[in-house]
C-alpha cells in the first residue's frame, strides 16, 4: 500500500509539473512576438481597459526591455481623439465607433471583451436588488429618498460619470433607457474614482465596470437578475458592451503584437482575471 501511494504521489507530481510547464510555455509562445522589436507604445482612452493593458505591458516589458508601453485613462472620447490625430498609437473605447469616427480618422477596431455595467451602492447598504424603473426614477431625481425603495431613511448621493465616458454612455442607454438626468449628481472622472467615491459613501449610487467591482461596493441586481460576470457572459444581464482597441489606420509592427498578445491565450487568462469576458 505505501509503495502504490508514493507511486501515485510522484505520478501526481509529475502530472502537475507537466501542467505548469504546459502553461509556462504557453506563455512565453504568447511573447514570442516581441522578441527583436524595439520602442515605445502610448495607450489610453476607456478607463475599465486599464487593468488588462497595464497587466499586458507589464508581461511584455518584462519579457523584453527594450519596449516602453505607457497606459493612460481619459475615457473613451478621449482615447479616439489621441489615436485619431497620431498623439497616441491604441485608442481604448467601451463602445462600438461611429461610422463618422471611422471615416474622420481612419479608424480599425479590435475588439477583445465582453463587459457588464453595473448599478452599485456602499457594500452597507441593505438595497440590493432594484427593478429597472426604480433606477431610472433615482438617476432622474424623482427618487431622492433610500427609504422609498426600501432602504434607510436617508437621502440618496447619485454619482455620474462626464459625457466622454462610454460607461456612462452604455448605461444610460441600455439601464436607463435614455431618460432624463437629474442635475443633482456628483460627477466622477473614472471608474476607479467611482469605485471610490462609492465604497466611502454610505448614501451613495453609482456605476462602473464589472471588472471594478470589489468589497468596498455591492451590485445592485435589475429586475431580479444578478449583475455579476456570469449573467453578464451567458445574456442574463443585459447592460453589457463590448471593450475595444483601436488603431488610425493599419497598426504598427509593435501595436500589432500588442492587440496579438491581448488575443492570445494569456491575454484572455489577463482579460478574465480582471472581471471580463474574453471575446473568442
Amino acid at each position: 500500500m505505501r509503495n502504490f501511494l508514493e507511486r501515485l504521489s510522484v505520478r501526481l507530481l509529475i502530472g502537475i509539473v507537466a501542467m505548469f510547464c504546459i502553461a509556462a510555455g504557453a506563455v512565453a509562445g504568447d511573447l514570442d512576438a516581441f522578441h527583436g522589436l524595439k520602442g515605445r507604445l502610448d495607450i489610453a482612452g476607456g478607463t475599465a481597459h486599464i487593468p488588462v493593458m497595464e497587466k499586458a505591458a507589464k508581461h511584455i516589458m518584462d519579457a523584453n526591455p527594450r519596449i516602453h508601453i505607457v497606459v493612460a485613462g481619459g475615457g473613451s472620447g478621449i482615447g479616439i481623439r489621441k489615436v485619431g490625430e497620431d498623439l497616441i498609437h491604441i485608442g481604448n473605447t467601451g463602445r462600438a465607433i461611429t461610422d463618422e469616427e471611422r471615416n474622420e480618422f481612419g479608424l480599425i477596431s479590435f475588439p477583445f471583451a465582453i463587459d457588464g455595467v453595473v448599478a452599485v451602492v456602499h457594500h452597507s447598504n441593505p438595497v440590493t436588488d432594484l427593478r429597472s424603473g426604480q433606477v431610472q426614477a433615482i438617476f432622474a431625481g424623482k427618487v431622492s429618498n433610500w427609504k422609498e425603495i426600501g432602504g434607510a431613511d436617508r437621502p440618496i448621493h447619485v454619482y455620474n460619470r462626464d459625457e466622454a465616458s462610454a460607461t456612462r454612455e452604455v448605461f444610460r442607454e441600455k439601464l436607463l433607457n435614455r431618460g432624463e438626468l437629474s442635475a443633482q449628481f456628483s460627477i466622477v472622472s473614472s471608474n476607479a474614482a467611482m469605485r471610490a467615491a462609492v465604497g466611502s459613501d454610505v448614501d451613495a449610487i453609482g456605476y462602473l465596470s464589472i471588472g471594478y467591482v470589489d468589497p468596498s461596493v455591492s451590485t445592485i441586481a435589475i429586475d431580479g437578475v444578478a449583475a455579476i460576470q456570469e449573467t453578464a457572459e451567458y445574456g442574463t444581464y443585459k447592460v453589457v458592451r463590448k471593450l475595444y482597441m483601436n488603431t488610425k489606420g493599419k497598426p504598427s509592427e509593435l501595436a500589432q503584437a500588442f492587440i496579438d498578445y491581448i488575443h492570445s491565450g494569456a491575454g484572455a487568462r489577463i482579460v478574465r482575471e480582471a472581471g471580463y469576458i474574453p471575446i473568442k
